[in-house]
């Protein structure tokens, strides 16, 4: 392996001195012929290096595109695609969770956002949209400080060949405010590595102390230096290697915190690196860049490209050659990773990026129309050996540029001329209206964006109204924030110490196989599988670990299993509730599931108290079609029923069959001949190619049988629906009399619910009616979910009897606390103030009498209570509550089972609150061994 990369270094050498030294801005015109790449040889030794010498696992750029990350419009760093595996929240069966030692090269893109050079390119010889970012990563403490120290040394002085006295390196310095103390240990391993003193710089957060955002991992860093000036006079630096150790986290406080695992994280800009490398003081003299400088020239009007900035680039015709090669860049990466220019985020700043280059290109290069699509070949040229993307899609990108530039020279055009009308209406020093501008944006009709309109007036030497453009920009985003919908809150998250917490701890990932455990019911609806679970922890908002949460708390909640979707993969967390085993009526909602470094956190109300170790029952709400959108497909096709139109069939050649409009794609095996059959129009009309005939109609090809006429079917009512794919649902309908039967039992079970509908409004007396009546919602629920009807129906009848149920059940919570209330007050009367209270009460179900314990205990604080509930057959419910200062030595549920087995039944519970069950004719002596156990524990 060493002597592989010895001989890159070798080679890599050879080729960097075949570059002349740099000897300030050249005027000569490049040349037509583009010289021997050398940034595919810098690139590749970087990642030699790292592989062959280091162990280092080689990974592919991720796209610009961010995944996941909406706080991101682009990928801007090498550490984007690794932010789970910072924060903790990598999937523990995800390759990424794999990763030690990674290298790679990473495309990046910093324009609009946090991060944005846009408005900087071609005013410098340095700026780019586009780049290309050199990392390696040790994840999880795999090597720290010193190995990353000795690696970027060795690579630098060693393998590029460096000159060890033109590297200089600055280190963290401190920051008294936040508590820390300066890096030392990263200035010792420089000065071990032979970095004189004299050439280490101390520098403080602002510089040396790298952070992923307002809140999260990060740590001091330490950076490489080169000295253009190379000992003459002042250094003049420009950074060359960033090297991040993520040992701390900002708490949302602003605080520091030591993180449970450590990380390496550098980045190193190819195109800088190159510079230094080739002797260049500029990036765009280098070989990345010289074959699209050529090619600008080549195809437009304008002198060749001399590096000129500033005043002394009159005309400003350098600054546009380094606006439209970097420009064209970013475009062509961008849309290679499905970023296409738009109207809105990253599209937007896409579109701003297109059409920049566009103005420049035309007005200071003299470009011809279509110019910009004939440098996607250079670009290809240049990175399509690095990232294959760019070559798969080379045709595509040059098309969408092309096509989006001649939309916006015709915008352009039209903009050149309003302003040069407007500006013969001024005075010598009346400021250009902002009106008038604003027409001419991206926000209002010509779609120009602003800072183009900008320069065009500041070219022409005219002001803009600044104030009223502000102004009218403020009148936009006010209308904007009305007509917007409201932003959906972020959700509850497992932070980067609570999942260090759970796998110090050894908690193994959530098993949510259960997700795939459904069916089609003969009905056509979805049967989802019971899935039961054991609670692990809990989580209050702000993500406090906590062992139990109260009445009408928002909180999180992890399970050792779970059958809910979590949001991933673009697609929507499942919604539904949870029941704790044993207190069916009690539904706790589950508004969604978040997937965190493997762990599914579902983000619950709790209407009553809930604690770790409670055993809960997960069920999921069924969505498929919206009823209207059911309904609209049944009224379509009963449209076509009642036309009664002829249904055309013929046997026709199957490659005749390939350009049908709307056909369907041919992914089966198709006889030849193949049968074609078509509704309402001939088959030879809907086979024409000049014909629309066949996207107003249906068009199949079907070996099968068919009636000769639509209104042979009569009736058609769709009865179920099942979703094949993402888009993709299957209907299933009955015809005929079959249909009519299906519709009358829709009729009548709609009157049934309404009819229950009714009932509930009327209000209950007590609860043994009310729960009647919740059970009356339970068994129509049943008959809607089986029965064989118009699924649209079903599904309203579904949504109108889930709200029932809620009234039905919050109707006999409220009643079981106005009994409960009740019967506490009449309990006290009986009873003297005192430790200890055990009783028989009359309670219709174990809810009320649980209820009746928690409120003697709320009101009697001191005391502790069982109280015992003879039923009809002889069974007997049972509740009890501790008191706070008799625990631990006195819990709850050994009290409940101790009395429960006396009675042959069982129990279950926590240390303050236990209920459970039993059969027995001798309540006295059940009372007795309660009084026992209890005044042998106080």
């Amino acid at each position: 392996m060493a002597a592989s990369v010895a001989a890159a270094a070798g080679r890599l050498r050879r080729a960097i001195r075949r570059t002349p030294q740099w000897r300030g801005p050249s005027r000569r015109a490049l040349s037509s012929e583009a010289p021997p790449t050398q940034a595919a040889a810098v690139r590749d030794a970087f990642l030699s290096f790292f592989r062959d010498r280091h162990g280092h696992q080689v990974v592919p750029s991720a796209s610009v595109r961010p995944r996941g990350d909406p706080s991101l419009l682009f990928v801007n760093a090498g550490m984007n695609q690794f932010k789970p595996i910072f924060l903790g929240t990598v999937d523990p069966r995800s390759e990424m969770a794999g990763f030690r030692r990674v290298a790679n090269s990473q495309k990046c893109v910093r324009a609009g956002g946090r991060h944005s050079d846009l408005e900087d390119v071609g005013r410098d010889l340095s700026h780019h949209t586009f780049f290309e970012m050199l990392g390696n990563w040790a994840f999880r403490g795999v090597y720290f400080k010193e190995e990353a120290c000795s690696m970027a040394w060795e690579l630098l002085t060693q393998v590029y060949g460096i000159p060890e006295d033109r590297l200089w390196v600055s280190y963290f310095g401190g920051d008294p405010k936040a508590g820390l103390g300066p890096d030392l240990e990263s200035r010792d391993i420089w000065l071990k590595l032979g970095v004189p003193a004299s050439r280490m710089l101390s520098f403080g957060p602002q510089e040396n102390f790298w952070e992923m955002g307002d809140t999260g991992p990060c740590g001091p860093c330490t950076e490489i230096h080169y000295d253009l000036a190379a000992g003459v006079g002042a250094p003049q630096l420009v950074e060359l290697w960033n090297l991040v150790f993520m040992q701390h986290n900002r708490e949302a406080d602003g605080s520091l915190q030591p993180l449970p695992q450590r990380h390496v994280d550098t980045g190193m800009g190819l195109e800088r690196l190159l510079a230094v490398l080739q002797g260049r003081r500029s990036t765009y003299d280098t070989d990345l860049f010289s074959p699209l400088l050529s090619a600008i020239h080549q195809g437009c009007g304008a002198p060749p490209y001399s590096g000129r900035v500033g005043a002394a680039d009159e005309g400003h015709t350098d600054t546009a050659y380094r606006v439209v090669a970097d420009h064209i860049r970013t475009l062509s990466v961008c849309i290679a990773d499905g970023v296409s220019p738009g109207m809105s985020g990253a599209p937007l700043v896409l579109r701003r990026i297109l059409r920049r280059a566009v103005r420049f290109s035309t007005e200071l290069l003299r470009a011809p129309p279509g110019f910009l699509g004939s440098l996607v070949p250079v670009v290809v040229e240049t990175l399509g050996g690095a990232y294959p993307e760019l070559q798969r899609n080379s045709a595509q990108i040059a098309s969408l540029v092309t096509a989006d530039e001649e939309a916006f020279l015709a915008s352009l055009q039209q903009g050149r001329r309003v302003i040069e009308r407007t500006l013969r209406r001024l005075g010598p020093s009346d400021a250009f209206p902002a009106e008038v501008a604003w027409s001419l944006s991206l926000s209002g009709n010509l779609g120009l964006p602003l800072d183009l309109v900008k320069l065009m007036l500041e070219e022409k030497g005219v002001q803009l109204d600044s104030a009223g453009l502000e102004r009218l920009a403020q009148e936009e985003a006010q209308h904007r924030a009305q007509q917007a919908e409201p932003v959906q809150e972020q959700g509850l998250r497992l932070d980067v110490h609570a999942l260090g917490e759970l796998q110090r701890r050894g908690v193994p990932p959530t098993d949510d196989s259960p997700k795939y455990n459904y069916s089609l019911r003969p009905s056509g609806g979805y049967e989802f599988g019971t899935c039961e679970a054991q609670v692990l922890q809990l989580y209050t908002e702000d993500g406090t670990a906590v062992a139990s949460v109260g009445e009408g708390q928002r909180c999180g909640l992890l399970l050792d299993k779970t059958n809910f979707y979590a949001e991933q993969g673009g697609q929507a967390s499942d919604r539904g509730y949870l029941v704790r085993v044993g207190l069916q009526d009690v539904l706790f909602p589950v508004a969604r599931a978040q997937v965190c470094g493997g762990f599914i956190l579902h983000e619950v109300a709790a209407p009553e108290c809930l604690k770790v170790g409670d055993q809960v029952q997960l069920h999921v709400d069924e969505a498929p079609l919206t009823p209207e959108q059911l309904r609209a497909v049944e009224g379509t096709v009963q449209k076509a029923v009642g036309q009664d139109e002829a249904v055309y069939m013929e046997e026709v050649a199957l490659a005749c069959t390939a350009h049908v409009p709307g056909l369907r794609s041919l992914d089966e095996v198709y006889p030849d001949p193949v049968r074609v059959v078509s509704v309402g129009v001939p088959v030879a009309q809907a086979l024409n190619p000049a014909s629309q005939a066949a996207l107003q109609t249906s068009v199949e090809l079907c070996c099968g049988t068919h009636l000769l006429r639509t209104g042979a079917i009569g009736d058609l009512v769709i009865i179920g629906e099942r979703q094949l794919a993402k888009g993709t649902t299957r209907l299933l309908a009955i015809t005929g009399e079959q249909a009519q039967q299906a519709r009358e039992v829709g009729q009548s079970l709609a009157q049934e619910v309404e009819a229950a509908a009714a009932r509930l409004s009327q209000g209950s007396r007590d609860v043994v009616e009310a729960q009647r009546l919740s059970k009356e919602m339970g068994r129509l629920t049943d008959a809607v979910d089986t029965a064989v009807m118009p699924q649209w129906q079903r599904r309203e009848l579904q949504a109108t009897l889930k709200a029932l149920r809620r009234r039905a059940n919050t109707a006999v919570r409220k009643l079981e606390m106005v009994q409960a209330a009740q019967k506490t007050q009449e309990l006290l009367q009986q009873h003297s103030e005192g430790p200890l209270i055990v009783d028989t009460v009359h309670a219709e179900s174990l809810s009320v009498l649980v209820k009746v314990v928690r409120q003697l205990c709320k009101q009697a604080p001191s005391t502790s209570v069982l109280l015992l509930s003879p039923q009809p057959l002889g069974q007997v419910l049972c509740a009890c509550q501790v008191a706070q200062s008799a625990t631990p030595a006195f819990t709850a549920e050994a009290w409940a089972l101790a009395v429960c087995s006396h009675m042959g039944g069982k129990a279950w519970g926590s240390r303050v609150v236990a209920q459970g069950t039993g059969s027995t004719a001798d309540l006295d002596a059940a009372l007795s061994t309660a009084r026992a156990y209890a005044l042998n524990k106080l």
